[in-house]
């Protein structure tokens, strides 16, 4: 779907017709595209790494060559392809693709086949190609090799899917991963930054420095930074394989390029050709290349390679300039194919460190999203592929040494099939989200990089795919200039949407109408086309001096130069052409002029980027009257208007789309979110993602470990028009509710409030919690392959409640205590039977029998999915779609709650003090708006920005709520349900829409009194799910000395933790000493033993003390250390 199409198709304003037409809930012909475009980013990544991408991993994968009994043996990857799910070899099944319903409930993964061509040859002579499996890999579902591709929604509930799929997870071990989004820096731009622990790398180095992320067109990447020392000489440095390594400047220039030292020498100083300092220093740097002997290329490159070939592990064969030749291509500027690019950046990169070092140019920010952009979860795949493909080839040249004996096709096809499956490293990234890999792939972190998709409710799952993280390594930082919210990621990252607390400001979300590129088209006429502009080429001489031109660099190498007063017309035109779709500029290209201002501010040039990855938005370009994608670095030198009274003729050149823009997803939802304080905002959009709702409607086909059912959910009556624009009405997770402001009882204090009893048994929002438990007997009975499900019809155990088949009965409710089920082992004939042990009485809902992956398996794995009802009780929470939460504190008599004169009693009561201080007047609003919308069967466009100064909400809904017959100020007189009389006070009333969240009381709730003990210190063990106590801490025991309650005191930590009775010897102190003595074989058991002191050889000197366990623990301990502890006892 084009980007220009799909804003401009928002609904309105929100409709009631889903409750009104017949035709809601009948499949619709397609699915939902705002639904499907929120997964956008993760699929087309996806879609491009297996197709494209692939194919160039697989091309840029090196040769290995190594030596065997005196043969030259080289493989080499030719292609490979990546095949849809389909069910395993040797199965019998009539359908033979798998399908993620199936995945998802047979608690396995949902992966295609990877098929690669391998080429081997011996000395020189090609041997043949061997098509080889290398593995299994994982499948995005709705990617283009997922089986669900392009099916209708029809198509999908067949599947036992969703009609509104939405796909962006992969399924392992039956959990959905999302692969996360991460911030990196944006590839192929020189980043000017200090820091000062760059000092200590080595005598004389500084601050300053200028740092790159290079990215290969297969998404391979290094980081590589040039140093300024104080000398005025330059060093290069990057990472191979996790190791540093340090080259001066001069020597890489000269290794690059065939030119003379004065041909370096002016390219180095250009611009500045005026400067001594600048003059002196590049000829330092050509000097120290000299002292070294290299003056030629081919001296520089031997000289290099001697250094390096040690740590290349390459063929000893390799002369030193072919290694000198693989470092710089698999290190240096890795983005640029050709030397003579890679020269021309790099001096282009030491330029700018000068000027910076020399501070005539400013720093950027690296924490600014203009130099940022994405880690989408495709690139993740392709770079972890790409290091395991090559790791393959290195594991085949091991078992090449061990396994062969002779070089013939039948033995390399043998030991191919020993080589490293792919299979487990890709399951255990996406399993736990942990990395393992030799080079690190130029991450920062390589933990936390996959969450699980929480189906909680759908507006939980969706923020899983609109989350950007900063990084885990940032999370651990002292400093919080990393969490601030910057003005320049207006319109691409929300400002409301970041949970509060550790994560604040690291997990972002992007906002509605943000994209991530994903394609690249190639851009091989862009340098012609921008010479046909004006652009001097690089090795030309423009027709002004270097100094009053701009460098015009194209995703990461230098193209040319322009003149000064012709580079915005340049940049101009280049724009219309990209928004006219003219000479195959792509639409998502960046344009950014960045203007020398006569003072230190950014590098300037004219930078170009087409590069993917890349966070882009949809604004309206007021001079062509089309929309047009910008990015982040481009919005810097835009003036984009929001308003139209806000466009000044001449400077303002965009236009937003609409005025909440800047809002992601979930901050849309938002009633009038303008007029509430802004953390309650922050609150809203966390307690968004914790109402229990609708999460799917596929319940009987799920078998997620926990799902949160709302058993009568409404649309709400108030909602911005975003709610309808996604939806959510297939989702929805609340209940109007008719709410009185009113301090009564004193029940409702502290944010405390009050539920009317009858509402309640009306059905006020009851729910349900769906538990599913997968046994699987092949682990409760390790190695027996006779044990099934079963039961013995006579078998007093089961009373009926459990079927021939051991399992319970669908619809049956079980209490603590039931048999839950039971297996037979069919060789004894014996029983085994497993209890229900929650307090929790629950109702079988569904039971799947599920097999393995080759469908052989016996009467082993069953899913039984259990339903908990949940109904409203006392400490249940809830909360307002305006970060105003209260827990339920009494279930009021209808008879006793205040009513209005029409005899109407509020659904809940809510206390007038959790106003003033938290300012969340869109809460009142929207109850006047629900009020004046149940009175004229309206639906209120709660969207934000909507209503000002000018045109006020409270006149708006005053007039309606008049016209109704209302109080224009939403007030009632109220009566009192106790006295019946007539509360002096005008009372506040009206309809808000009110959610349940999922903390509940009965999943929090801790009560002991006796139970299990840790088996070492006899204390009791803490933890809710094992009936564990609370601890009673150092904290705690300091308030009962300061109450001098020490008879309180001696009960807690003594009496009910861990007394235990010690004999001890009064006389040595010793309580490991006295023992019981050891009677002689003519005693009778029933005789009478002393305790002795073994130390002092008596028995009367014995007592009794009640001493902790743990202290005759500690003094055993110490007694092992050589350490004794005596008691002195009075």
């Amino acid at each position: 779907m084009d980007f220009s199409e799909k804003w401009s198709n928002v609904p309105k304003a929100p409709s009631l017709k889903n409750l009104t037409e017949g035709s809601f809930g009948a499949l619709k012909e397609t699915q939902h595209a705002a639904v499907q475009d929120l997964t956008k980013a993760h699929i087309e990544s996806f879609d491009h790494a297996v197709t494209e991408g692939l194919s160039r991993v697989v091309q840029s994968i090196p040769v290995l060559e190594f030596t065997f009994r005196k043969d030259r043996i080289s493989l080499a990857f030719v292609d490979a392809a990546l095949c849809s799910p389909v069910v395993s070899k040797g199965s019998i099944s009539r359908e033979m693709k798998v399908f993620p319903a199936e995945c998802r409930g047979r608690k396995c993964s949902y992966k295609g086949k990877l098929v690669a061509d391998v080429t081997w040859s011996v000395n020189g002579v090609p041997k043949g190609t061997i098509k080889q499996t290398l593995g299994h890999l994982p499948i995005m579902v709705k990617s283009k090799l997922c089986n669900l591709y392009g099916m209708s929604p029809k198509e999908l509930v067949e599947h036992h899917e969703e009609a509104e799929e939405m796909g962006g997870y992969f399924i392992v071990n039956g959990n959905e991963k999302v692969i996360r989004m991460l911030i990196m820096p944006r590839r192929n731009y020189p980043i000017a930054m200090s820091r000062p622990k760059w000092k200590s790398r080595g005598q004389g180095y500084t601050q300053y420095g200028i740092s790159m992320r290079c990215v290969k067109d297969e998404h391979s990447a290094i980081n590589m930074n040039l140093h300024y020392l104080e000398n005025g000489t330059v060093m290069l440095n990057f990472v191979y394989q996790k190791e540093l390594f340090f080259l001066p400047l001069g020597f890489v220039l000269k290794a690059l390029v065939d030119f003379t030292d004065f041909q370096i020498y002016q390219e180095l100083i250009k611009g500045r050709e005026d400067n001594s300092f600048y003059k002196s220093c590049a000829s330092e740097m050509l000097r120290i290349v000299m002292e070294e002997g290299c003056t030629t290329r081919s001296k520089v490159l031997n000289y290099l390679g001697e250094r390096f070939r040690v740590k290349l592990n390459l063929p000893e064969w390799y002369t030193n300039q072919q290694c000198a030749n693989f470092l710089l291509d698999e290190c240096i500027c890795i983005h640029l194919k050709s030397d003579v690019e890679k020269f021309y950046l790099l001096c282009l990169m030491t330029r700018k460190l000068f000027t910076y070092a020399k501070q005539e140019c400013m720093e950027e920010n690296p924490d600014s999203i203009m130099c940022q952009e994405v880690l989408t979860p495709g690139q993740l795949y392709l770079m972890f592929l790409k290091e395991k493909l090559a790791g393959w080839l290195v594991s085949v040249k091991l078992l090449f040494e061990k396994k062969c004996h002779r070089l013939n096709t039948e033995n390399v096809m043998k030991i191919f099939n020993l080589g490293t499956d792919l299979t487990r490293p890709f399951e255990y990234l996406l399993a736990t989200g942990n990395l393992s890999s030799k080079s690190g792939l130029g991450m920062l972190q390589n933990t936390g990089l996959c969450v699980v998709a929480d189906k909680l409710n759908f507006i939980r799952y969706l923020s899983h795919f609109r989350c950007v993280h900063r990084g885990a390594a940032f999370a651990k930082m002292r400093t919080t200039s990393v969490r601030k919210l910057l003005p320049e990621s207006w319109g691409f990252l929300c400002p409301v949407h970041t949970p509060d607390g550790e994560p604040c400001g690291l997990m972002n979300h992007m906002t509605a109408s943000c994209e991530i590129v994903a394609k690249s088209l190639p851009t091989v006429s862009l340098p012609a086309l921008l010479c046909s502009l004006g652009v001097t080429p690089v090795d030309g001489s423009p027709g002004q001096a270097f100094s009053d031109c701009y460098p015009v660099v194209m995703d990461g190498a230098v193209v040319g130069w322009v003149e000064a007063e012709l580079a915005p017309a340049v940049a101009d035109s280049l724009r219309r052409f990209k928004v006219l779709k003219e000479k195959k500029i792509p639409p998502w290209t960046e344009i950014v002029l960045v203007p020398k201002t006569g003072k230190a501010s950014l590098y300037p040039g004219l930078f170009l980027f087409s590069t993917p990855c890349r966070m882009v938005r949809p604004v309206r370009n007021l001079a062509l009257g089309k929309q047009e994608l910008i990015g982040t670095f481009e919005q810097l030198y835009i003036n984009v208007g929001i308003l139209e009274d806000e466009i000044e003729p001449g400077v303002t050149t965009h236009q937003e789309l609409f005025p909440h823009s800047m809002l992601s997803v979930v901050a849309n939802f938002i009633p009038y979110s303008d007029h509430n304080q802004s953390p309650r905002n922050m609150y809203q959009c966390q307690m968004g993602k914790q109402t229990m709702g609708f999460p799917l409607h596929s319940f009987m086909d799920r078998s997620d470990n926990k799902l949160y059912r709302l058993q009568t959910p409404q649309s709400p009556l108030v909602r911005p028009y975003m709610y309808d624009h996604y939806n959510l009405d297939n989702y929805p997770s609340g209940t109007n509710a008719i709410v009185a402001v009113i301090s009564y009882t004193g029940y409702d204090m502290e944010d405390a409030m009050i539920v009317n009893k009858s509402s309640w048994e009306r059905g006020f929002a009851h729910g349900s919690i769906y538990k599913t438990e997968l046994v699987d007997l092949a682990d409760k009975v390790k190695g027996d392959n006779s044990v099934v499900f079963g039961a013995k019809s006579d078998d007093l155990r089961v009373k009926e409640k459990l079927d021939a088949d051991g399992l319970p009965h669908i619809g049956s409710t079980l209490q603590y205590g039931d048999p839950f089920y039971s297996y037979i082992n069919l060789n004894t004939g014996q029983t085994f039977v497993t209890f229900y042990k929650s307090q929790e009485a629950c109702v079988v809902d569904n039971i799947k029998i599920c097999s393995n992956d080759t469908g052989s398996g016996r009467f082993k794995r069953v899913c039984i999915t259990v339903r908990v009802p949940r109904n409203p009780t006392i400490g249940d929470k809830f909360a307002s779609r305006h970060g105003q939460k209260g827990i339920l504190s009494r279930l009021w008599p209808a008879e006793d709650m205040p009513f209005t004169e029409s005899g109407m009693s509020p659904d809940i009561l809510f206390n007038p003090h959790g106003f003033p201080s938290r300012m969340t007047i869109g809460m009142l609003i929207e109850s006047m708006a629900g009020k004046s919308g149940a009175l004229h069967g309206l639906s209120h466009d709660a969207t934000p920005f909507t209503f000002s100064e000018e045109s006020s909400a409270l006149e708006y809904f005053g007039e309606m709520l008049r016209a109704g017959g209302y109080n224009y100020y939403g007030t009632e007189r109220l009566y009192s349900g106790m006295s019946g009389q007539e509360l002096e006070a005008d009372i506040f009333i009206g309809v808000v829409y009110y959610q349940r969240l999922r903390h509940m009381v009965s999943d929090k709730f801790q009560v002991r009194t006796t139970g299990a003990r840790d088996k070492v210190t006899n204390q009791p063990v803490g933890g809710r799910n094992i009936q564990g106590g609370i601890r009673f801490g150092e904290m705690e025991r300091d308030a009962l000395l300061a109450h001098g309650s020490s008879f309180l005191l001696h009960d807690r930590l003594f009496n009910c933790s861990d007394r235990s009775v010690a004999q001890v010897c009064v006389d040595c102190g010793s309580l490991l000493s006295p023992l019981l003595e050891k009677p002689p074989p003519s005693w009778s058991a029933m005789r009478h033993r002393k305790t002795v002191c073994t130390l002092c050889g008596k028995s009367d000197s014995i007592d009794s003390v009640s001493v902790p366990y743990v202290f005759r623990y500690f003094v055993a301990e110490l007694a092992a250390m050589n350490i004794k502890v005596k008691l002195d006892v009075k």
